[in-house]
């Protein structure tokens, strides 16, 4: 097994002055640690959000009040890493390490019986169950699952969109006859009754299979084909049933995990750089990543973010947000254009560096507005792509069909991590936005009236209804006020008494509206 390799590649046996300066080199990241004794025998395996800090506490901690962790540190002789992506996925695999190693010192994870696993039957119309016992039964198991809820989500989806039989009794004969009330929901194949044959039921036993072993991409390719054969025959509502199967895929797919296979002491970003630069042609290896985002509630209070990754890591102290001023309404097009226009012209000013790629948050048409925003600023060296989120599609300039890359491929997790982080980051902002302009005095919104001239016109007439209901004359009497801008206070003011009951339903559906169009 893959693992078995990586942590047998390196056995030095040291004492603890030398261990404890190894560990200084071990990465800031989650992961594995595996522990050996003289003889080279694991004897203890553990997870860690931060391997560095997690193995360092051993060293520093000599008076353990357990005798158990007094012999353990006393008995290392050389400690392995395995860096994962996630907490969630070291977990998985310190699970499968204690039950293949079962180390001296460990105590729990042992046992088979701990997480969940979901069965695919041995049978002749195989079913799906969940079990947490592994048995040699000719099944195939697929886990286990650290989350309840994901196996749950998993199961829902082949229930709706692949469902296979629920009875439990063996069918070794088809009876015949009158179907279950499954078979009308949609909820089974109906076997029972030969409303379908042994081979076509074969075929959706090996779609739920790759779902559930997470090559989702590989699925996809198969329901895409017998969609396009379905829309080709005319058969259109099998065709809609498809396409919202490889919908609903997608989504799941994005949320699964699996443990990766990354060698021990190793960072594969500069791999995944190199793959990323095979895989769009880029010139340059990209180091710097900038990704673009658009947030705004119904076409309101709309902003546009970029973010960036330097060596496949954020670095929050070079993000940055603009406030649309040129777009009106709901125009993410445009308000894409802008942002790209204002920051590269920044850019160009000697202000920020350029980056080696740029990451657009959207389909075809939202790459051609950027492109137009890097013409207009005469830059024409420098990649843009665009990241669809319906089926993770990304798009290039001048090429017509997407690129699909497996929902396993590092390099499209890369990118689905900086198209997250601008949307994240999108979102916070466009809501910091909404509500601070909740809290403006409606004064402050005429022109050539600010927060110090605003806040003395209240302190003068107690307030902002007090000061509607003055006389053009004495209002202009205010100091700093005249005649001009006292018509537009009153203007202002009394449009914004006769919208009120607009203002109010705008407000209380203006966190659903961001969450629609964020």
């Amino acid at each position: 097994m893959w693992w078995r390799t990586a942590i047998t590649e390196r056995i030095n046996f040291l004492n603890k002055e030398e261990l404890i300066k190894f560990v200084k080199g071990f990465p800031d990241k989650p992961g594995v640690y595996l522990m050996r004794d003289e003889h080279g025998d694991i004897i203890y395996i553990g997870k860690a959000k931060s391997l560095k800090k997690r193995v360092s506490s051993y060293f520093r901690h000599s008076n353990f009040a357990s005798p158990r962790l007094r012999k353990l540190v006393a008995t290392i002789r050389d400690i392995s890493t395995m860096r994962t992506e996630s907490e969630i996925e070291a977990l998985i695999l310190e699970n499968r390490l204690i039950k293949l190693y079962q180390p001296f010192f460990n105590v729990d994870l042992k046992m088979n019986e701990r997480y969940a696993y979901i069965k695919i039957t041995a049978e002749k119309y195989p079913r799906i169950v969940v079990t947490r016992i592994k048995l040699d039964d000719g099944a195939v198991y697929i886990g286990p699952y650290v989350r309840v809820q994901e196996v749950r989500a998993l199961l829902r989806l082949v229930e709706r969109y692949l469902p296979l039989r629920s009875c439990k009794s063996e069918l070794a004969k088809p009876t015949g006859g009158r179907p279950c009330m499954k078979y009308s929901l949609g909820r089974c194949l109906a076997p029972c009754c030969e409303l379908c044959t042994e081979h076509e039921y074969r075929d959706r036993v090996a779609d739920v299979a790759l779902l559930l072993q997470g090559q989702g991409a590989e699925l996809i390719e198969r329901l895409r084909r017998r969609m396009d054969r379905a829309a080709r025959e005319t058969r259109f509502e099998e065709a809609a049933h498809l396409r919202d199967t490889i919908r609903a895929i997608w989504r799941v797919s994005r949320q699964q995990h699996t443990t990766p296979d990354i060698p021990s002491g190793q960072d594969n970003f500069f791999e995944v750089l190199n793959a990323m630069q095979r895989a769009f042609d880029l010139p340059i290896l990209p180091w710097r990543i900038d990704g673009f985002d658009i947030s705004h509630s119904a076409g309101e209070y709309t902003v546009g973010v970029a973010v960036v990754f330097e060596q496949g890591y954020p670095n929050p102290s070079l993000y940055r947000k603009f406030n649309i001023r040129t777009v009106e309404g709901i125009d993410d097009f445009r308000s894409m254009k802008e942002t790209l226009t204002r920051r590269y012209g920044r850019c160009l000013e000697g202000q920020e560096p350029l980056p080696q790629l740029i990451l657009i948050d959207g389909g075809p048409i939202q790459l051609d507005f950027a492109m137009q925003a890097l013409d207009d600023l005469g830059i024409h060296n420098i990649p843009i792509v665009s990241l669809a989120k319906e089926f993770e599609e990304v798009y290039l300039p001048n090429r017509k069909e997407p690129i699909r890359l497996d929902h396993t491929d590092p390099v499209l997790r890369l990118l689905q991590h900086v198209r997250d982080e601008s949307h994240r980051f999108a979102i916070t902002s466009h809501r910091t936005r909404r509500a601070q302009s909740f809290k403006r005095s409606k004064i402050e919104e005429v022109p050539g009236i600010g927060k110090a001239k605003a806040a003395m016109l209240i302190t003068r007439f107690g307030s902002v209804k007090a000061i509607k209901d003055l006389p053009a004359e004495e209002l202009a009497a205010a100091p700093g006020i005249g005649p001009a801008l006292a018509k537009r206070i009153l203007a202002k003011l009394n449009e914004e008494s006769s919208d009120d009951i607009n203002s109010i339903s705008k407000e209380s559906v203006a966190d659903g509206a961001a969450e629609g169009q964020d």
